[in-house]
């Protein structure tokens, strides 16, 4: 129906031909009016009793039945303009009406209308559920932010290359999917969770600058940000790149570019402390990973807000309060707190408690005063001093976390972020970047008692060959950091790269301080060192989870509700039944067998 609004006074008075869905049907005796929908818009059809057949098929039409008209378009009288649709000040007077297709009554609602049907029911109908208007206009906006990425990539010189879906297993951090191979039994592909291994040799075959938008799988528990199965990643890798901040110089303008020129958003950063890693020339902040723990409890933190963690350690180090004689005690400062009710806090606490802590302690600021349950046993220095280190003023509340630093910080991250939520600090119409940078290298693993990678492998530790070689104990081998950098927006994680560890040398190294031998790494990437031993250039890259960032700048909170055909939280596609059992045939040929479960 757009080119009627578009350009309304060319087709004024001449014969047109439409097609679509019965939207409504509305029988006035004399006149039958029908609302006929397609993925446009909506424009009305009057069919009159002069028109025999064309009314007596109108007659019998029924919602969502598929018809084809023919009529003169005309304005419609002025008291029966309906202003809420783009086509209504107008409407079609039928001449020819054809019946293209019936329908059975709907299991879910097509409109848009607040009657929404459930999300099992939508999903197991999904074709249905894509004709309401929304989903359409997702659909075209998807569509519009492919070829703004895309164009993106082409301006500034890459090149757009597909990679293998049938790959081998690599070590991306998540279960694979695999698939049994029908020409070699017992050997299997793997669908790959990314295509790190052969952007990777694309850089050593040349390519200067690669993109594609990937499909990558993943085994992985489905949940509101991440979908089941299979998502899609711009994924991108440049040759001759040494420093990450190359890579994110480069990448850092397409995100900007999509929340102001795609989404129409606003670029804020309200963290004080976040500002003070801005570099010079820059406007987004590249927070080092142990900042981003320390000031916000999460290595992914919303700038949309302030409300950092407070270090009160020093203020109570000589402190009578048992509660407080701790390794670590933070607080957070909530603007607008002291309006929380008795039931609020108690729900807060709750929460802090299936975080791990064994309460949560508090000072309201009211107009009486400061009001808690544990003035009593601080000193009138250590009450000055909580004030004045947090700003508290009349209004607010600050709420306190004693214990291991890391699981302060966990907690207080996370009652952080439902404080927002609760006062209302995540602005949709705003989008706050950031870069978190300089992730260790090594973790420990406290369930093995024994050093483990922190992220992926294939990163290049800031140092190189000689930072390995330093590092003799445990503690030195935690301190080294990887040249890996994510991407955060509005608190969530969008994008996660490296510079890349293409020195065969460093490749053996990084797993021989976790005791593997040579022999093991060249079984598992021989493919990958191979091509390195034959002059592989420096190479750097992210991969942006487009799903996650198309869902950030739709403000939809659920990532199913941005996909066309999305699996269930389950991991089940109800609309086509899978995952399914198949014929024995078919698994024998794939020399695979059923073991019952016992």
């Amino acid at each position: 129906m757009r080119v009627f609004t578009d350009k309304l006074n060319d087709f004024l008075g001449k014969e047109v031909e439409v097609a679509g869905w019965v939207n409504s049907r509305r029988d006035h005796g004399g006149l039958i009016f029908i609302d006929l929908r397609d993925n446009h818009g909506i424009i009305q059809l009057v069919v009159t009793p002069e028109n025999e057949a064309a009314f007596k098929l109108a007659e019998s039409v029924r919602d969502e039945f598929v018809l084809r008209a023919v009529g003169k378009l005309r304005e419609r009288e002025p008291e029966l303009v309906n202003p809420n649709i783009p086509t209504g000040k107008i409407e079609l007077v039928v001449s020819d009406l054809v019946l293209l297709n019936r329908s059975d009554p709907l299991p879910v609602n097509t409109h848009d209308d607040g009657l929404q049907s459930s999300e099992e029911m939508r999903l197991k109908y999904r074709y249905l559920d894509l004709r309401r208007p929304s989903m359409q206009k997702r659909l075209a906006r998807r569509s519009e932010f492919y070829r703004f990425i895309r164009n993106y990539m082409y301006d500034n010189g890459f090149t757009e290359v597909t990679t293998p879906i049938l790959a081998n297993s690599s070590p991306e951090g998540a279960r694979d999917f695999l698939v049994p191979s029908r020409l070699h039994p017992g050997k299997f592909y793997a669908l790959p969770q990314a295509p790190q291994q052969f952007k990777q040799l694309l850089m050593v075959g040349g390519v200067e600058k690669y993109f594609q938008i990937a499909p990558c799988f993943r085994d992985e528990d489905p949940r509101a940000d991440r979908l089941y199965g299979d998502f899609y990643q711009l994924d991108f890798e440049m040759s001759f790149v040494e420093d990450g901040e190359v890579v994110r110089k480069t990448i850092q303008p397409l995100y900007e570019k999509l929340a102001t020129e795609f989404a129409g958003k606003k670029l804020v950063l309200k963290s004080e402390v976040a500002k003070k890693y801005i570099p010079e020339g820059e406007t987004v902040p590249r927070l080092p990973f142990t900042v981003a723990m320390d000031t916000y409890g999460v290595d992914k933190p919303d700038l949309r807000y302030g409300m950092e963690l407070i270090d009160l350690t020093e203020v109570f180090s000589e402190t009578d309060f048992k509660v407080f004689k701790q390794p670590c005690v933070k607080a957070l400062c909530v603007k607008g707190g002291a309006e929380l009710t008795r039931r609020e806090i108690d729900e807060f606490t709750e929460q802090a408690r299936k975080l791990g802590a064994g309460g949560l302690a508090y000072i309201l600021y009211t107009a009486e005063g400061e009001k808690s349950p544990i003035l009593k046993f601080m000193s009138e220095a250590e009450i000055k001093a909580v004030r004045e280190k947090t700003g508290a003023k009349e209004g607010d509340a600050v709420f306190f976390g004693a214990d291991e630093r890391d699981k302060v910080n966990k907690v207080l991250g996370q009652l952080r972020i439902s404080f927002a939520d609760k006062f209302g600090l995540k602005n949709p119409d705003e989008v706050a970047l950031c870069w978190i940078v300089d992730f260790p290298f090594y973790e420990w693993d406290e369930k093995n008692k024994k050093l483990d990678f922190g992220h992926n492998p294939f990163s290049m530790p800031k140092g190189g060959l000689e930072a390995l070689e330093k590092a003799e104990s445990v503690e030195e081998k935690l301190a080294i950091v990887a040249d890996q950098y994510d991407m955060v927006m509005n608190g969530y994680e969008v994008a996660s790269g490296a510079v890349r560890n293409y020195n065969p040398e460093i490749m053996y190294k990084v797993f021989n301080i976790l005791g593997y031998n040579n022999e093991y790494v060249e079984a598992r990437f021989g493919g990958m060192l191979s091509a390195f031993k034959f002059g592989a250039p420096p190479h750097a890259g992210a991969a942006p989870g487009l799903d996650r960032i198309f869902m950030i700048l739709e403000n939809e909170e659920n990532i199913r509700d941005i996909v066309a055909f999305p699996k269930n939280g389950n991991g089940v596609d109800l609309m086509m039944n899978s995952p399914s059992e198949v014929d024995q045939i078919q698994l024998d040929e794939a020399h695979l067998a059923i073991i019952p479960e016992e």
